[in-house]
């Protein structure tokens, strides 16, 4: 009796101190990632600030004109930050209702046939490099604009829209069916028992339960649109205008990307700066998100 006590407090032990280890490991990691954050957040601090600092923080984030290699050189960003905002806007708006709607027929009507072949599809979409996205449209999409809207170049603010709202969908339909299937099948009996239609149980019932993982969906389709450079870098464009749909525009990433390569002195400092407001904005939409779903759990 004794014997078995003995062992069984060994594999107790043994089993704890598993679990330690692998509870150090999990927090080890867990401060690399929080480490790696805060060395990014202080450097682009570092580098940005001196330029704002220098060209004035009004100057910098209102000014309309950026004119870098100019003898009298201009660094506003204004277009710049409209350009990301619409294009990021209109990203989600076509992507995240076509997403959204997509992981719902999948999860919940598809056969498993269909579901198999479109996830298929889906993780292939997901696999293609930025670049060929940007060649992509730059082949069919913009010539497509030009001819559509009778336009001198179909490089415009539309075009990037387009580009990164299937650019996105990946992400969106993805998380959202993983989402969608964790719903308890117990909720929807539930709801048809009830009499309500299948339909309605799937809005009414699986949507709200798995609302904190669809909006985690969002979040990260926000942040690839937000984030993408090379893609939209080939189809809008690339001009410093203040942005109109049919219009050559400018993103904020796209300007860094463009300017980095030969960009010396104040004109260097101030793509950091740049790097700093696309930075802090994603950094404003993660929080303002996830400070909503908080006050809709809370309520």
């Amino acid at each position: 009796m004794e014997n078995k006590n003995g062992s069984i407090l060994k594999n107790s032990g043994r089993k704890q101190r598993i679990e330690n280890i692998i509870y150090g490991v999990f927090m080890l990691f867990g401060i690399i990632a929080v480490g790696c954050v805060l060395v990014i957040t202080i450097y682009l601090v570092m580098a940005g600030l001196p330029a704002i600092k220098e060209i004035g923080l009004v100057n910098f984030l209102f000014g309309k004109e950026w004119v870098s290699t100019d003898a009298n050189p201009k660094f506003g960003i204004l277009s710049f930050i409209l350009t990301s905002v619409y294009g990021t806007a209109g990203a989600i708006f076509i992507g995240v209702p076509v997403g959204f709607l997509t992981a719902v027929y999948l999860s919940k009507i598809a056969t498993r046939k269909v579901r198999i072949v479109v996830e298929q599809a889906i993780n292939l979409l997901a696999a293609i490099p930025s670049v060929v996205y940007g060649l992509v449209g730059m082949i069919l999409l913009v010539p497509s604009i030009k001819t559509i809207f009778n336009l001198s170049d179909g490089s415009s603010l539309l075009a990037a829209i387009i580009v990164l709202s299937i650019m996105i969908l990946p992400s969106i339909i993805k998380m959202s069916i993983t989402a969608l299937d964790s719903v308890p099948k117990e909720y929807e009996d539930a709801s048809l028992a009830l009499g309500a239609t299948p339909i309605e149980t799937y809005f009414k019932i699986s949507v709200p339960t798995a609302k904190s993982g669809i909006a985690a969906a969002v979040v990260l389709g926000v942040g690839r649109a937000i984030g993408e450079a090379m893609a939209v870098m080939m189809v809008s464009g690339n001009a410093p205008n203040m942005p109109e749909l049919f219009e050559s525009v400018r993103f904020l990433t796209t300007a860094v990307a463009s300017e980095m390569s030969y960009s010396a002195g104040l004109q260097r400092q101030a793509l950091f700066s740049i790097a700093l407001v696309l930075f802090l904005f994603i950094m404003l939409i993660n929080a303002s998100l996830n400070f909503l779903l908080k006050r809709q759990k809370n309520v």
